[in-house]
């Protein structure tokens, strides 16, 4: 399940694992889930050293953003006399399944729908000290009304604390016998790579990067408005081997495409244990993805919830989570090519002329959401 779709199907229990704990359910002050692998350990024990003897936390990892979603779905639910009585049977702790959590990693795309389904609770930014050290473009991105959409009167219902992007990530062997390798969207519609690409089997980001090409904004409401669009659309269709969000880099390793569009967090393990992969962020701007912190709807605002939020926006630990994830934080401005492996630079080392040139995916009309879809099925059906 990649950070992007979004799913409202049933969805089977997640074990949960516990990374630090307490003796006795009344100790617990701080209950967090979090996305696997988005905060490192040692930060977490740094937390917990820095509380107070008395006060105890549990961190809890769930493998994806769709399980952490559907956990904020399941808490809502109103219980009946027959899920209680199926309950009993759960070999395994059950308030650890359905107490709700103080906070949840949520990715920013899913952010609209959580906010519309009543799923999480405005943040108390009052209570948060380091939340105006945060630029603009982050407090904006989530800053929103009660239909989920950026609005600069609403309220805050996210804090981020990573964030990557979607990159371009090519088979460098195979670029030996060109003579250039890819830097911008644009490439990508270049004769030599015609069925040697593989996209992402998504609207908003293969429609958003042929804007980008043209000049235009990832969250363009009416496409109408662009008219070589289409036939941008058809040429690029030419040139894919294959459209999928789950397995699009593995025929890239094994030389089956030449080149793949994908989200950094996908493309950045894979660059140190296959050194023949290379991966660019596009110059003339691309989207952006955000993991954030938010709080599920009815849980008491804890002040502790506020103080871990804190934390990980303090710039050592922002360094340290970054670095250690291998992705970008909204807070850091120390980090230096001597703290990345060198393939990385490129890549973790903001350019803030790129930078500037990104978007995140917002939300869009409905009508605008069913004209993306309509548009991509039209391109990949095209002959």
């Amino acid at each position: 399940m990649d950070r992007r779709s979004f799913l409202v199907g049933t969805s089977g229990f997640v074990v949960s694992q516990l990374l630090i704990g307490c003796n006795g359910k009344n100790q617990i002050q701080l209950n967090v889930q979090l996305l696997k692998g988005s905060i490192p350990p040692q930060v977490v024990n740094q937390f917990h050293k820095s509380l107070q003897s008395e006060v105890k936390s549990k961190f809890v990892p769930i493998d994806q953003i769709y399980d952490l979603f559907r956990k904020l779905q399941t808490w809502q639910q109103p219980k009946t006399d027959n899920q209680e009585v199926w309950k009993r049977y759960i070999p395994f702790n059950q308030s650890q399944t359905t107490s709700k959590s103080d906070l949840v990693t949520l990715g920013d795309y899913w952010l609209k729908a959580a906010i519309e389904q009543k799923l999480i609770q405005p943040l108390q930014t009052e209570k948060i000290k380091q939340w105006p050290v945060l630029e603009q473009k982050w407090q904006q991105l989530v800053t929103r009304d009660k239909q989920g959409n950026v609005n600069p009167q609403g309220q805050v219902w996210g804090a981020p604390y990573r964030w990557g992007n979607t990159v371009i990530v090519y088979n460098r062997e195979k670029f030996q016998k060109l003579d250039w390798q890819p830097k911008d969207w644009s490439d990508l519609w270049r004769s030599e790579l015609r069925s040697h690409i593989s996209l992402l089997n998504h609207p908003r980001e293969i429609i958003g990067l042929v804007l980008k090409k043209l000049g235009q904004s990832y969250n363009t409401e009416n496409l109408d408005q662009i008219p070589s669009l289409e036939a941008e659309l058809k040429a690029l269709n030419q040139q894919v081997k294959f459209y999928d969000s789950t397995t699009y880099l593995e025929p890239l390793i094994t030389g089956d495409t030449w080149l793949a569009v994908g989200w950094s967090n996908d493309v950045i393990p894979l660059l140190s244990r296959y050194p023949k992969l290379t991966a660019v962020i596009p110059q003339s701007g691309t989207a952006i993805w955000a993991d954030l912190w938010v709080s599920p709807a009815g849980v008491d605002k804890r002040a502790l919830a506020s103080q871990w939020i804190d934390f990980c926006w303090q710039p050592n630990i922002a360094k340290k989570i970054a670095v250690l994830t291998k992705t970008n934080s909204p807070i850091a401005k120390n980090i230096v090519a001597a703290d990345i492996q060198k393939q990385l630079e490129n890549l973790l080392l903001t350019n803030p002329e790129v930078f500037d040139k990104s978007e995140f995916l917002l939300p869009l009309s409905p009508a605008a959401t069913k004209q993306y879809e309509s548009l991509f099925i039209k391109m990949k059906n095209a002959s």
